[in-house]
Parts: structure tokens; C-alpha cells; sequence
């Protein structure tokens, strides 16, 4: 009887355990729905992929704050680069650096409405606390622009947004 209730008892912890892991929006941020099956690989490679920390070739410091700006806002970047973002929340509430296309973020932006104080995990993502840092790697590998935005509650809306422009 004991054994059963055990049993019983991680079946029902697992179940919603393993929905979370499984990338429903309620355990992280997936990818918008308007993707379809594009993995996170095949989507990053749109406007770039996770860059590898040993090869950056440049550091841009990004500073967050309340006035619901990117400060800079505007960063120019080659085709190959590999940037290391290091990224400070000057604010006295959370912040994040999303890259993505525009409509990607104006998307995950309602996703965040939806689940305010979700944090990411995803290699495009970072969300930081007042007061806190941190930093991403990321190589840039298609000519164009990258856009980049603060998807917590409100803040796209008030402006919180900036572009990388990848040179050929």
C-alpha cells in the first residue's frame, strides 16, 4: 500500500513537471506560435546563433533603466561578429534584452502580459533584477537588422526597444 501511494504521488508531481520542462510558455519562453516547427537553432539562424565566449570580438556594454530605454539603443556590427553583451539593470524594476526580429518581440511581449515574471533561459534572452548584471554572447551572422526589446509588461509599449545593424 505504501509503494502505491508513492508511486501514486511522483506520477502526480511528474505529469506537471514534465509539462513545464516541455517548453509550454507557463515553464519558458518558447519560440511564437507563428514559427510553426522551426526549432531554436533554425530560428536563430535567421539573425544569428549563440556565439562561443572564447572567440568575441567585441564588448558592448548595455545599461537598462526605468526611463523604458536601451542605452545605446543603435549598435553597428559585421556579418561574423561575435559580441558579448554585458548588460546592467540601473533600474528599480526588472528588465530584459530580447534579440529578435520586431514582430517576434511584439509577440512575446503579449506572451509576457499573459505570464508577467517569467524569466528566460533562452541564449537571446536575458532578464535581469534591479541592480543586477549579466551578460550574452551572440555571433551575427546575416546582414540586416537585428531588433532588440525589454518584453517585460509594458515596457515594449513604452519604447524599450533598440536595433543591431549587421554590416555585409
Amino acid at each position: 500500500m505504501k509503494k502505491t501511494f508513492v508511486i501514486a504521488f511522483l506520477a502526480a508531481v511528474a505529469v506537471p513537471l514534465a509539462a513545464l520542462a516541455s517548453g509550454t510558455h507557463a515553464g519558458s519562453h518558447d519560440m511564437p506560435a507563428s514559427h510553426g516547427n522551426m526549432s531554436a537553432s533554425e530560428h536563430a539562424a535567421l539573425f544569428g546563433q549563440p556565439g562561443d565566449p572564447a572567440r568575441v570580438t567585441r564588448t558592448v556594454d548595455v545599461v537598462l533603466d526605468d526611463d523604458m530605454r536601451f542605452h545605446p539603443s543603435s549598435i553597428d556590427v559585421k556579418v561574423g561578429d561575435t559580441v558579448r553583451f554585458v548588460v546592467r539593470n540601473a533600474g528599480k524594476v526588472r528588465h530584459e534584452m530580447v534579440l529578435g526580429s520586431l514582430d517576434e518581440l511584439k509577440e512575446h511581449a503579449v506572451q509576457m502580459r499573459a505570464h508577467p515574471g517569467m524569466a528566460h533561459s533562452e541564449p537571446n534572452q536575458l532578464n535581469l533584477k534591479p541592480g543586477q548584471r549579466g551578460s550574452m554572447v551572440w555571433q551575427f551572422t546575416q546582414p540586416g537588422q537585428v531588433d532588440f526589446a525589454c518584453t517585460e509588461p509594458g515596457h515594449l509599449e513604452a519604447g524599450m526597444v533598440g536595433q543591431v545593424q549587421v554590416a555585409p
